[in-house]
């Protein structure tokens, strides 16, 4: 079989690329696969004679019958001239192709400022031979077109890319297109041949280690106001009742007093994290604060899933997958930031709407917000709730206030992001 070498080359994903499943992918056909048999998956719905070529196909009727009606014959020329290149155009853009077009991804994630490699395989599965076309491959927002040479019957071409990644979020790839027209694009048609394929960039992330285990420990769990009569945290010692269990008798204080004492606990619980965060771009100084705060985040929630506890994380428009970290980290990278989504003012009354039962509230925001707000914000968080708002203030420097209803821990990088919790934890 034929083999064309493939060349390496970067593409650009294209300014402000997010993610977006593709409106027009069939249902049931895995990503960047195939279409079977050689026959494109579908045909591109833009027409084939662009702007210029109708431009061009108008004035060079419009010149030539001018020329030809009052025998001027340079006008003329010109008209048929342009005539010829829109009539050459529609030559090359038919015809009919028969490829077998692969899509392939060295991974579908990879963490923010990491390269993804891809490969483009084309190969032609007619009897015969077929012309020179382009490939046209859209990254996100940004397009790379790839030369296709000749090729002959089952004849294969490939091409490996490379898309840098440097901010987070979820790139389309793809679909791939062929391109078959003139080269000054009067008529081009174009054959969609695979689906797209999502490439998530995960934040950049922090690992915690023991750091955060002060913030989100469980390891005895945490005492509330509830009275119970069996549990581990002791509380008190009362009169024994017909039907308490004689085990939590406590025989020294009974054998003073005389009279039958028994112990009383208060409750614990396991603790279950809650973390919410503000994706209301006016609750930051800038767009590399608001992508601190989702990497803050993302440390805390995926460190809390690592140590099996409980964790919800609520941002953007709900809640985000927590039964592993990569479906978080995937729901994190499709984060679209939005002034009508709930900011500061409003997390501590979603947590307590949303996660009744928490047992830590964490509220991951910007430098926007003062310290009155975000006291003011909590008050909704139920008694014995323990409530931690941190604060992203990549000009500030780390810091750690509290009292009886909030700790205020300021994070300036996502370096400083363990020895801002240890701090929190002392406080």
């Amino acid at each position: 079989m034929e083999h064309v070498g493939p060349g390496v080359r970067d593409v650009r994903v294209g300014a402000g690329a997010r993610a977006g499943a593709d409106p027009d992918g069939p249902a049931g056909r895995p990503a960047g696969r195939p279409a079977p048999g050689g026959h494109p998956v579908s045909r591109d719905g833009a027409r084939p004679v662009s702007t210029l070529g109708w431009l061009t196909l108008a004035l060079g009727a419009a010149l030539g019958g001018t020329g030809w009606w009052f025998g001027w014959v340079e006008l003329a020329s010109a008209g048929v001239a342009l005539l010829a290149a829109f009539g050459v155009g529609l030559v090359l853009a038919v015809g009919r192709s028969t490829y077998a077009v692969e899509l392939d991804l060295s991974g579908d994630r990879v963490r923010v400022g990491q390269r993804a490699v891809g490969r483009i395989a084309v190969r032609n599965t007619s009897r015969r031979r077929l012309l020179p076309a382009q490939v046209e491959l859209p990254v996100g927002r940004g397009a790379a077109d790839f030369d296709l040479p000749s090729l002959g019957p089952g004849a294969e071409h490939e091409d490996v890319f490379a898309v840098p990644t440097s901010r987070r979020g979820v790139v389309v790839v793809g679909p791939v297109r062929s391109v078959r027209g003139d080269p000054i694009g009067l008529v081009r048609r174009r054959l969609r041949w695979t689906d797209p394929v999502d490439l998530y960039v995960h934040p950049e992330t922090m690992p915690l280690d023991g750091a955060g285990s002060g913030v989100l420990r469980d390891l005895e769990g945490q005492a509330t106001r509830t009275i119970s009569d069996s549990d581990m945290s002791f509380h008190a010692l009362r009169d024994y009742v017909a039907g308490d269990d004689r085990r939590h008798i406590h025989w020294r204080t009974s054998a003073r007093l005389g009279e039958l004492m028994v112990r009383q606990f208060e409750d614990t619980r396991r603790t279950h994290t809650a973390l919410a965060l503000s994706t209301r771009p006016g609750d930051y100084a800038d767009a590399d604060e608001l992508e601190l705060a989702i990497s803050v985040t993302a440390s805390i929630a995926v460190q809390a899933l690592r140590d099996e506890r409980e964790v919800t994380v609520l941002a953007g428009e709900g809640r985000l997958r927590t039964d592993s970290p990569v479906r978080l980290l995937d729901d994190v990278a499709a984060l679209e930031p939005a002034d009508a989504q709930r900011g500061s003012a409003d997390l501590a009354g979603w947590v307590a709407r949303q996660v009744p039962h928490a047992s830590v509230a964490i509220l991951v925001v910007g430098s926007t917000p003062t310290e009155a707000e975000l006291r003011a914000s909590t008050r909704v968080i139920p008694a014995g709730v323990r409530a931690v708002a941190l604060v992203c203030d990549r000009r500030g420097e780390v810091g750690v206030r509290t009292d009886d209803s909030l700790t205020l821990v300021r994070v300036p990088s996502l370096a400083d992001l363990p020895r801002a919790l240890r701090r929190a934890v002392v406080a």
